[in-house]
């Protein structure tokens, strides 16, 4: 998909009590507003807030000259695969797909229904966190259980992070000189939510989250990979419910669970003050991301970069050094004076004899829904 079309987006990013938002002219690299709305009850007041905002006297934006209004949607499931201008149709689409995700879509959907009523003549578009994984292949996405039960409950692997994927791989492409059809990468998306992405000439072959942001990389507050029996065990033994075992592994797992901190700045102070869970948490964290940079690179076959992003991969030095320390054999390298400190901007981190860049890419993911979403429209 060509990302150079022209055109100003408001951007909404509906959670279940919050609303951030974003105007993107795709002429200027800074946004012309952003905000977050918070306590949101009802998604129709939000949206009124925010047309109160825009409508400022001091405000940058002329709302008539919003082309498009760009949505996240969390899960697209198989029927969406690329953005997608939204219709009633679609929007009944995006509530069946409610099951797949219960947390993000309701929301994601009030927030597309507020946002159409209150700008009816503008286009909507839906950008899917999923969608960047329809390059998946068969073998890539689908689980060992029985087939009929999978393809009668949607079971597979989805994977999250999309718009995020699509923007970096692309900058970091960029910034190497290069085409993103001529590089392979790995890219990990490192925030309180963390997934890592195996990236053949611009497309997804492989992605650490499945059927659900759970699994994969050790998180703020997920467990990532755990043995699927330890839920069963849970409830044999300890008598949890279904429901007591969802809330362990995605509310109170990961770094939280390991270290009684969920912010991975708070870790790094832990452990560097000498708190033996939080150095602990780290090399287990660091340990995971590891072992998918060498499951990713085999897949690959052949590696030319790998970028880090999000808050923990742009802001933790520590976390990018222990992750790959010990991969100078396979040609990474990270130059410690060249990591050091929080990247704001695309700072390459490896060192010159490193055979494989290793870069950190600021994601924006805001900017990647509107290109998105002005190309649809276009």
């Amino acid at each position: 998909m060509s990302v150079n079309y022209l055109g100003m987006a408001l951007v909404l990013n509906c959670g279940s009590s919050s609303v951030k938002y974003q105007v993107v002219d795709t002429t200027r690299d800074e946004p012309l507003a952003q905000g977050l709305i918070e306590r949101v009850v009802n998604h129709g007041d939000a949206i009124d807030e925010i047309i109160t905002s825009l409508s400022a006297p001091d405000s940058r934006v002329d709302i008539a000259d919003i082309t498009v209004i760009g949505h996240r949607v969390v899960q697209g499931g198989a029927e969406f695969s690329a953005p997608t201008i939204i219709t009633d149709d679609v929007e009944r689409h995006i509530a069946l797909l409610s099951a797949l995700a219960p947390l993000h879509n309701p929301p994601n959907l009030a927030g597309i229904t507020a946002a159409r009523a209150a700008f009816p003549d503008v286009p909507h578009v839906a950008v899917f966190d999923t969608a960047f994984h329809s390059t998946l292949s068969e073998a890539a996405y689908t689980y060992a259980i029985d087939k009929r039960v999978a393809e009668a409950n949607g079971v597979r692997r989805y994977g999250f992070h999309g718009t995020s994927y699509s923007y970096v791989s692309r900058e970091a492409a960029r910034v190497m000189g290069k085409h993103v059809n001529q590089i392979n990468q790995i890219v990990l998306h490192l925030g309180n939510g963390a997934s890592a992405c195996a990236i053949r000439a611009g497309k997804s072959i492989d992605t650490s989250m499945g059927l659900t942001p759970l699994e994969g990389l050790v998180m703020g507050t997920r467990s990532g990979d755990v043995d699927p029996a330890i839920s069963l065990h849970l409830a044999r033994t300890a008598g949890m419910t279904f429901d007591e075992i969802d809330a362990l592994l995605n509310r109170r797992s990961g770094m939280l669970g390991l270290t009684g901190h969920s912010d991975m700045r708070d870790v790094d102070q832990a452990a560097a003050d000498g708190d033996h869970d939080a150095q602990l948490g780290l090399e287990i964290y660091c340990r995971r991301i590891r072992g998918y940079v060498g499951q990713y690179y085999a897949q690959l076959g052949s590696l030319d970069a790998i970028v880090f992003t999000a808050g923990v991969g742009e802001n933790s030095d520590d976390v990018r050094l222990q992750s790959l320390a010990g991969l100078s054999e396979l040609g990474i390298i990270v130059d410690p004076e060249l990591n050091a400190g929080r990247k704001k901007q695309a700072t390459r981190v490896s060192a010159d004899e490193s055979r494989v860049q290793v870069w950190v890419i600021p994601t924006n993911e805001e900017r990647e829904i509107a290109l998105q979403s002005i190309a649809a429209v276009s």
